[in-house]
């Protein structure tokens, strides 16, 4: 496919930005930014769809699922990003200064992953301002990605026809492409001790808090190896200070790209809880949950080749690497269908203190028509 460069519409495409950006679509609250979605989709020709995932996990939408015909010689791709933010993200107002932006302060920004929505349509702004032949598109754009990749997780993936295809969810620069990220697990434990009065008889009672720290002390926790991770993140127990504390809930992950590590530590984890409180007489109630499966993509499938050569021609430098965090691209690849992670730009996801370069916005727009265009010129229908 012989192109010569295009023109992006720089306001449009800050206007796009900040317009999702100032939505609020919290988890499982998605639905005023999927109205807006379906009727961006449909005005830029393509077929839209909602599925039922909203009422299966207890939100207010589904996944959305849309398609733009293309060649029909050519496999068909498709691009994944996901309505949902964490909160703060109520009332978002995005400031946009020094070709950077930023909220106002006392909400997230939501470029994680409303920086990945916009990409994708300004992708297709230039694709309807510039009509050449192209690969079958399906765009994905799931909700409750936040919360344990439930939208993807109940995604039915027969209605796929894409087999391959990019999901736009991580930090750092455009030009990094993720090639393989960690499998999950989430671990909920309860110490049950015994209660007593604090101060008149607390012989009595077995300190459900003071068992668990002393379990906790003996974990090993953070980085664990280049491949595996493990955290503990909530604690809730007790209630009041004149009471022997009963039971303690507690909750954490441990993370690795190798499953057989995930489960030696997940299974060190849980048995050192039920080792330190069955030594003074306590009881924990210990489970693992698999929240989703790793991945690790070859080096020649060609959806990292056509990203490669795709982010060279948009002029980026080319990095591949391993994520700590999951993604869509998880559930992907775990359903049989090849999906790389593309960096996107987005920094301190999470905080108040997020932020997204303009530059990186539209580098990552001329990154997605790129690969477009690699993936015409590689003609048969081959990964």
């Amino acid at each position: 496919m012989e192109q010569g460069p295009v023109i992006i519409n720089e306001e449009r495409l800050s206007q796009e930005f900040i317009k999702v950006a100032e939505i609020a679509s919290p988890s499982f609250r998605e639905g005023a930014l999927k109205d807006y979605l379906f009727e961006r989709l449909t005005g830029l020709g393509l077929e839209v769809e909602e599925d039922e995932t909203g009422s299966k996990i207890g939100g207010d939408c589904g996944n959305i699922l849309a398609r733009l015909p293309g060649e029909e010689k050519l496999q068909s791709l498709f691009f994944c990003a996901h309505m949902d933010t964490v909160e703060p993200a109520m009332g978002v107002k995005v400031v946009f200064q020094d070709g950077i932006f930023r909220s106002e302060g006392s909400t997230i920004l939501g470029g994680d992953d409303k920086a990945g929505i916009a990409a994708i349509l300004g992708m297709l702004e230039l694709l309807r301002a510039n009509p050449v032949p192209h690969p079958p598109l399906e765009i994905i754009f799931t909700v409750g990605e936040e919360q344990g990749l439930l939208g993807s997780k109940n995604f039915d993936f027969s209605k796929i026809k894409a087999k391959f295809g990019y999901v736009l969810d991580s930090s750092g620069p455009p030009g990094t492409i993720i090639t393989a990220a960690p499998a999950q697990n989430k671990l909920d434990i309860t110490v049950r001790g015994r209660a007593a009065h604090a101060g008149i008889d607390p012989e009595r009672g077995i300190n459900a808090i003071q068992v668990a720290g002393q379990a906790l002390a003996k974990l090993r926790l953070g980085r664990i190896d280049a491949e595996t991770t493990a955290n503990i993140g909530l604690i809730d127990g007790g209630k009041a200070t004149n009471i022997v504390p009963d039971h303690v809930y507690i909750q954490g992950e441990a993370r690795s790209i190798d499953r057989r590590k995930l489960d030696a530590l997940t299974e060190e984890i849980l048995a050192t809880f039920t080792r330190v409180a069955e030594g003074v007489g306590a009881k924990s109630d210990v489970k693992a949950e698999l929240l989703y499966p790793e991945f690790r993509l070859d080096t020649e499938l060609s959806v990292l080749n056509y990203a490669a050569s795709a982010a060279r021609n948009a002029g980026l430098p080319v990095r591949f690497e391993t994520s700590g965090g999951g993604s869509d691209a998880n559930i992907f690849n775990a359903a049989g269908i090849p999906a790389a992670n593309l960096s996107i730009g987005m920094e301190q996801v999470h905080t108040a203190e997020e932020y997204l370069s303009f530059k990186d916005l539209a580098a990552d727009v001329r990154w997605l028509w790129e690969i477009l265009r690699a993936a015409a010129a590689g003609g048969a229908k081959t990964l």
